[in-house]
């Protein structure tokens, strides 16, 4: 198939080994599958905390309610929420129906974040790029569902 727009993953760039999260790390993940997906040039690589304007390193913020702010209680909700727009906006630009992206952050948790007390507690829930990414028909899955997604690739391309 020549047009591979519809086939591109937008990829939380912390799992591609990037130091862009909070602490100045990255939880790079590895993946035959994804490396092969990346030399097809169908990965995008995306940080909403950095493209929302966040530093790195900064510090940590955890989603209460609507919210999301750091320990010192300091509101980072706009920087989240202008991240999770130019995610969606790239996705919309660039076609791309599917996200992997990283499992309990205040941005990209898919299934689960953190409680928002700073207790190292998860609970079930999704971060603010996630949910709304999800509520615009993108499929958002994290790094414990990579099988998931290839399948959900596949059968795209069918």
């Amino acid at each position: 198939m020549s047009d591979t727009r519809a086939h591109k993953v937008l990829v939380s760039a912390c799992l591609l080994g990037q130091p862009v999260r909070y602490d100045g790390q990255s939880k790079g993940i590895v993946s035959d599958w994804l490396a092969a997906l990346g030399a097809e040039g169908r990965v995008l690589a995306f940080c909403p905390e950095v493209a929302g304007g966040l530093p790195t390193p900064r510090p940590p913020a955890e989603r209460q309610g609507e919210l999301v702010v750091t320990a010192s209680g300091l509101d980072v909700t706009a920087e989240f929420a202008r991240g999770a727009v130019l995610a969606l906006e790239t996705c919309q630009q660039q076609g791309i129906r599917f996200a992997l992206l990283k499992e309990g952050s205040p941005s990209c948790g898919s299934g689960r974040i953190y409680n928002g007390r700073f207790e190292g507690v998860s609970v079930a829930g999704e971060g603010m790029t996630t949910a709304l990414l999800r509520r615009h028909g993108i499929a958002v899955f994290s790094e414990d569902q990579l099988p998931e997604l290839a399948s959900a690739l596949a059968w795209s391309a069918t």
